[in-house]
């Protein structure tokens, strides 16, 4: 396998896979994601905005090159004169000549297949987990995940990461604000009471990725955790019931119970009591996270005004009590399903038992997307 080989068939695959699965995303969140791959190609800092006219003209390049590959196969990996499957990470890690470099293969949101060749700034070892911190990438698809546990390997991609900051300081939604302005307020960004300093934003930007970047590794770590909703709960989830509420609803709570184990991203937070981490971590938090642990959000706003960390504490262990009852109702759900009994039947236990406590609904079989 020679380097060149090597690249061009990861990224011929990247392309497979944003030809295949760019439908999961709504257009909103697909013109992101395809803006900052844009950025990402050509070499864009975050805070650079692409020309309008010439990122509309290769939006429209990709999507038209998407269209001529979209049914084709994933490529195997040539090594040593054999073809090996994309996902064999040991072997294929293995055999790559460049110090430095690691390939990552995985599955993300609705099984999106992920693809990844980074170089390897850092190898720590966290809480009993190898670590890997990782920096210029060669090849990347679309979603680009910035933290992934893989075979026991935690990897935090520096690069998405960047993308996803910088987004999500920009367009934090009103309810998240004070908690942004709390975090941003640490690094002496925030003037005036209310306003961002930009431009010292900008100077100061790598070293907040850098000083934060525990609280993602801290999840992983969580991730590794025995938890009552495991990976193989969710993927049996997003199996029989794709781009759903009970899938949005089972990764949340898989994420829920990371953040909340003792060994977890809250659990680090709070050890070290650092009010920046727990504004991002708040800040952060997306609409079924949200809904699925309100304690720890109304226990970081009375934070602010008192600084009493038992509050935060408080709410740590009641959102995992919650969430694990939960979890253990979605393993019930997949225990239904090996069990023989037919996706509708399941469907309609999980909307009574999982979704309709929590003010949800499953949609119609004929409505959900697939």
């Amino acid at each position: 396998m020679t380097a060149a080989s090597f690249l061009k068939t990861v990224k011929y695959n990247c392309d497979i896979s944003d030809a295949r699965d760019n439908g999961i995303y709504s257009i909103c969140t697909l013109v992101l994601k395809l803006r900052n791959l844009y950025k990402w190609e050509n070499g864009l800092e975050p805070w650079q905005e692409p020309d309008s006219p010439v990122f509309l003209d290769w939006v429209a390049a990709k999507e038209e090159y998407w269209e001529t590959i979209q049914g084709k196969p994933l490529l195997q990996i040539p090594i040593n004169g054999k073809n090996v499957d994309p996902f064999q990470l040991p072997q294929i890690n293995g055999s790559l000549s460049s110090d430095n470099q690691v390939y990552g293969a995985g599955y993300g949101r609705s099984m999106k297949a992920v693809f990844f060749i980074a170089k390897v700034l850092e190898d720590r070892m966290v809480a009993g987990c190898p670590t890997l911190i990782l920096g210029e990438e060669k090849a990347r698809e679309l979603s680009s995940p910035f933290a992934m546990l893989q075979d026991g390997v935690i990897y935090i991609r520096k690069e998405p990461l960047r993308f996803f900051f910088w987004d999500q300081i920009q367009e934090v939604t009103p309810s998240c604000k004070i908690a942004m302005q709390q975090a941003l307020s640490c690094y002496g960004l925030i003037k005036d009471g209310c306003d961002l300093d930009r431009k010292k934003l900008i100077d100061v930007f790598d070293t907040i990725i850098d000083q934060e970047l525990e609280i993602f590794i801290y999840h992983e770590v969580g991730e590794s955790q025995k938890n009552s909703l495991d990976s193989d709960v969710l993927k049996k989830t997003i199996s029989a019931f794709p781009a759903s509420p009970l899938e949005l609803v089972a990764r949340a709570v898989k994420d829920i119970l990371a953040d909340t184990h003792p060994k977890g991203l809250l659990g680090h937070i709070l050890a070290r009591e650092k009010k920046s981490s727990l504004g991002f971590y708040v800040s952060f938090l997306d609409g079924m996270r949200k809904l699925l642990c309100p304690e720890i959000v109304e226990a970081s706003k009375q934070f602010w005004g008192n600084g009493d960390w038992s509050l935060v504490e408080k709410a740590r262990l009641e959102s995992r009590r919650k969430n694990g009852e939960i979890g253990t109702k979605l393993q019930d759900m997949c225990s239904r399903l090996d069990r023989g009994e037919s996706s509708e039947e399941v469907r309609v236990w999980a909307e009574k038992n999982v979704l309709a406590p929590l003010g949800l609904h499953a949609p119609a079989r004929e409505e959900r997307i697939t």
